[in-house]
């Protein structure tokens, strides 16, 4: 081997490495507070030179956007309360997937458009309209997703094959966990409500802050739904994940930050601003120091068993809509509408369209 191949690398625009001269005049320790450079800052960035990645994106249930150091992503299915459908996890799983490799993004934030963050699953699919999908869905012909498939396993006068029905919902969870697993930190805006499968979404981004009047709950463990995610117990403990599960009842946006459920909430008017504020001081961090800091977190989370506990609760919600009780309620919202079952499941506990410990001003 001659002396020239053994010779130290060149970085460009420097001296070879470890050279007594120093750094070169590029160098990020020549600037001042190069730290907040992001990946593509300065002229040693392994990224120089390289084109942008694409910076916005129109899903058919969401839309994503970078600006800055932030990517954007929004439900975007403001008529239907951002109900979620089988597009949903794929397309939120791809946007996350985005923004983890866009070396401008230091943070993700998931939000909605309309009346509120997310209301659940488009239940009325399944429950109402005999599991067709709706207008525009990708195509599921001949899959565990078909909703002819889908509609014989729910048939109440039929076999059940609970393995078909996990199919179907691991693949939801695997969509939403992307939030959990994604390398960079994720936060969640949550507005006006965050019902059953929203709380799903919701509850894995590492950090919620809400409206004081958002909703939070899942309603459906009165009958017909069990939180497939089940992140319950690990976000807010065991006693208080059991008082919300074992009746169904909601919190306020203001009492999901006392329980711990949200970091921070709000007045309405001033959430918008009181998470950009946050996300700002989270870019302000280097990507590197984000990533170990999460992962560093996650493993003391993970370790708790939340992959186990998604796949525990996941079965268990395939069962609570084959039972008895499920049949009658998905027949009942066949036959009168799947708004009308869903008001007798949950009148008589008195929160029908609110949060329960949010009463109004004329009750003690």
């Amino acid at each position: 081997m001659s002396a020239d191949s053994e010779s130290p690398a060149t970085p460009a625009g420097g001296s070879p490495t470890g050279s007594p001269s120093g750094p070169s005049e590029h160098h990020s320790g020549t600037r001042p507070a190069a730290w907040r450079d992001d990946l593509t800052g300065g002229e040693d960035s392994l990224f120089t030179g390289r084109p942008q990645p694409e910076g916005e994106i129109t899903g058919r249930t969401l839309t994503y956007e970078v600006t800055g150091r932030i990517a954007r992503i929004t439900f975007n299915r403001p008529k239907q309360g951002n109900a979620i459908t089988s597009d949903t996890p794929i397309e939120l799983a791809a946007a996350v997937e985005r923004a983890d490799l866009d070396p401008r993004v230091h943070v993700i934030v998931l939000s909605g458009r309309g009346k509120g963050f997310c209301g659940g699953y488009d239940l009325s699919i399944f429950a109402e309209n005999g599991f067709e999908p709706p207008e525009g869905a990708q195509p599921t012909e001949g899959t565990v997703l078909d909703p002819v498939v889908q509609a014989r396993n729910h048939n109440p006068w039929g076999t059940w094959d609970p393995m078909v029905d996990y199919a179907m919902m691991s693949r939801f969870n695997r969509g939403f966990a992307s939030l959990l697993y994604a390398n960079k930190p994720t936060v969640a805006k949550v507005h006006g409500f965050a019902i059953a499968g929203g709380t799903d979404i919701a509850l894995y981004a590492d950090q919620i802050i809400c409206a004081e009047d958002a909703r939070f709950g899942y309603p459906p463990t009165r009958t017909w739904g069990i939180p497939a995610a089940g992140m319950w117990a690990h976000r807010v403990g065991d006693q208080r994940a059991k008082r919300l599960l074992f009746t169904g009842d909601s919190l306020s946006g203001k009492q999901a930050e006392e329980w711990g459920l949200a970091i921070e909430s709000a007045p309405a008017d001033q959430l918008d601003e009181r998470t950009e504020d946050l996300l700002q001081r989270i870019s302000q961090v280097p990507i590197n120091q984000l990533i170990m800091a999460k992962l560093a977190l996650n493993s003391a989370l993970l370790n708790q068993g939340v992959a186990n506990s998604g796949m525990i609760s996941t079965v268990f919600d395939g069962i609570s809509r084959h039972t008895r009780e499920g049949y009658a309620f998905q027949l009942r919202a066949a036959t009168t509408g799947f708004r009308e079952a869903v008001r007798e499941r949950d009148e008589p506990f008195g929160d029908w369209k609110r949060a329960q410990f949010d009463k109004p001003a004329n009750e003690s």
